[in-house]
């Protein structure tokens, strides 16, 4: 996922270690449960955790054969789970898919995790234990134990009402369209609006669009109340004073802390947000502006017709597959794997849940992609960033255990964004011009600075959230803005825009499905951005680096991946300053 050198004219010694990688790779076989097996109830299912539980441990390797059957039926409990939500994201208007992933969380998923505490313990416990690679399973057995002091029983049907009731999001935003010379579009089809040089038809659509969430504020804050109560209250069971402290040691973040977070919020404003203002103040001036207005910070020049990447979803694909293939052939074959299982579903329509992710499937070893592409040149940037996380799921997929495949988010980002980097001189595939391919390589390179104050301030949100639990929803909303305006950009005028701006919070998915999933796409940007800066100075050793940090899954600490990768793990105020300057010079060049 880099990008500038074509591959067929720069192969040395390095290279042909890259191309050992197989896209092609098959479903996990079963040895410890039958290969037809499906999960329809908890009866079905219940033997094999009881033999796993009473099986007696003889030596090491009888342990080490027990942890491979616990990490099949860890992959097949989560593969079923993973398609249970893709399904229901793809059709959010579909009862049944909606029936069957409530099912799974309510009945089947409660019942395991008593039984995953016990197998938990048992490996703990086991006198053979001690006797397996220290180094090899450091990061498992880590896990483990975290797993073993967060477990609470009362917190089962808690977890399982939560992991039900956040879908809802998906369900509300999935319903959300405009009217637009009468069309209908979904709120990501109507984004490519905000691109023309018409700012008329700009303001309309970003007032619609304003007005549209509003509609579903009240729905949304009500929803957002009863997740924050659910999540402290699963916090204070567990015997910590705020959930955003449980949820710092059950997402494993050993190796930094809310201080730290703090501390990058500040480097953001300090070392970043002027940057962010240079770029919207030299966005002013192409527009030929007296002010700027948040719906013109997307727009072309009048004269100059917005980036059209692609088509369609099927153009996106083949474009990005040989876009991948340029940089390097296993990229594009791995997209080519998924393509023949369709595992992805890239185009937004009407009824289908927002935003786009990459589902690992721990059998299948091939994830399934899915996004809201719409033509715009964000939908490229998606595409790739999700490309980058399916070669990762590739990657990682040969590991012995289900669990070494669990690696850091953090990582897991690096991987993405860095391919979002990677592949920008190869993106002629989708840009008839140079000049084209220079508006798109500054649009890239700009989002990678102006999306960190948007980080910041979603990050620095949930922490004042969880901090305060019993907050009022004006509390809230008063907050929220006090946020918002802080990592704002000067240049930027929001003026009577206030009701708009307090509910903007209720964009962001994260906040419902994933919290505190967010401060990640910061760290790893920064490491992306490192990424790049070694790919720049030596393209073969950058790409080697990137895969073979990959390739390691879990199984090391997240220092030691970054390390591995070829790069460092800070964000403090020095490290940022000079990843910005680089970034600055690179976008200069342009």
């Amino acid at each position: 996922t880099r990008y500038w050198r074509d591959w067929s004219s720069d192969v040395c010694s390095s290279d042909l270690f890259l191309m050992e990688y197989s896209a092609n790779i098959e479903k996990l076989k079963h040895s410890f449960l039958p290969e037809s097996f499906e999960l329809k109830d908890w009866q079905s299912l219940e033997p094999y955790f009881i033999e796993l539980r009473d099986r007696v441990h003889e030596n090491k390797s009888s342990l080490e054969i027990w942890l491979k059957d616990l990490s099949e039926l860890e992959a097949f409990i989560s593969e079923d789970a993973c398609w249970r939500q893709v399904r229901m994201t793809c059709d959010t208007e579909n009862k049944s898919l909606e029936e069957s992933f409530n099912f799974f969380f309510m009945e089947i998923q409660p019942k395991i995790q008593p039984y995953a505490d016990l197998l938990n313990k048992k490996l703990i416990h086991c006198p053979f234990t001690k006797e397996l690679d220290q180094e090899k399973y450091f990061t498992y057995i880590r896990s483990i134990k975290k797993s073993i002091d967060l477990f609470r029983e009362e917190n089962i049907p808690l977890q399982a009402e939560a992991s039900v009731l956040q879908q809802q999001y998906g369900m509300i935003a999935g319903k959300m369209t405009i009217d637009q010379d009468g069309n209908e579009y979904t709120l990501q089809q109507a984004g490519k609006f905000l691109e023309s040089s018409d700012r008329t038809l700009r303001e309309t659509v970003y007032r619609k669009i304003s007005e549209r969430r509003l509609v579903d504020k009240e729905s949304l804050n009500e929803l957002y109340s009863k997740l924050i109560g659910l999540r402290h209250q699963i916090a204070v069971n567990a015997g910590f004073n705020n959930y955003r402290d449980y949820k710092f040691s059950e997402m494993g973040r050993f190796d930094y802390t809310p201080q730290d977070c703090f501390d990058f919020h500040e480097a953001v404003k300090s070392e970043i947000l002027p940057l962010v203002n240079e770029i919207y103040a030299e966005q002013k001036q192409r527009l030929n502006l007296d002010s700027m207005r948040p719906w013109d910070t997307e727009a072309e020049p009048t004269g100059t017709e917005p980036l059209r990447p692609f088509t369609d979803g099927k153009d996106l694909l083949k474009k990005t597959i040989q876009c991948f293939d340029q940089l390097n052939p296993f990229f594009g074959n791995c997209l080519r794997k998924m393509e023949s299982l369709n595992h992805l579903d890239l185009d937004s329509r009407k009824g289908k849940a927002p935003g786009g992710y990459n589902m690992p499937l721990a059998e299948s070893g091939a994830p399934f992609i899915f996004m809201n592409a719409a033509s715009q040149m964000s939908d490229l940037t998606t595409m790739v960033h999700e490309g980058g996380h399916a070669i990762h799921s590739f990657l990682s997929h040969p590991l012995e255990l289900t669990g070494f495949k669990e690696y850091p988010t953090e990582m897991a980002e690096v991987a993405s964004m860095s391919m979002e980097l990677f592949t920008m001189d190869h993106w002629q595939v989708f840009f008839k011009n140079e000049n084209e391919m220079k508006r798109a390589k500054r649009h890239q390179l700009e989002r990678v600075i102006t999306l960190f104050p948007w980080i910041a301030t979603i990050d620095k949100f949930q922490h004042w959230v969880y901090e305060h639990p019993t907050h009022s929803l004006e509390e809230r909303r008063i907050k929220w803005l006090e946020i918002l305006n802080e990592f704002s950009a000067e240049t930027i005028d929001f003026t009577g825009l206030d009701e708009y701006r307090s509910y903007s919070w209720q964009k962001q998915l994260h906040l419902f499905e994933v919290p505190f999933y967010y401060i990640e796409y910061g760290i790893a940007q920064l490491g992306a951005i490192g990424m790049w800066m070694q790919y720049k100075e030596n393209a073969s050793k950058g790409l080697e680096n990137y895969i073979n940090a990959l390739s390691l899954g879990g199984t090391k600490t997240l220092p030691e991946l970054y390390s591995h990768a070829g790069i460092e793990l800070a964000f403090d105020k020095k490290s940022i300053s000079r990843l910005m300057r680089f970034v600055k010079k690179e976008l200069q060049s342009l």
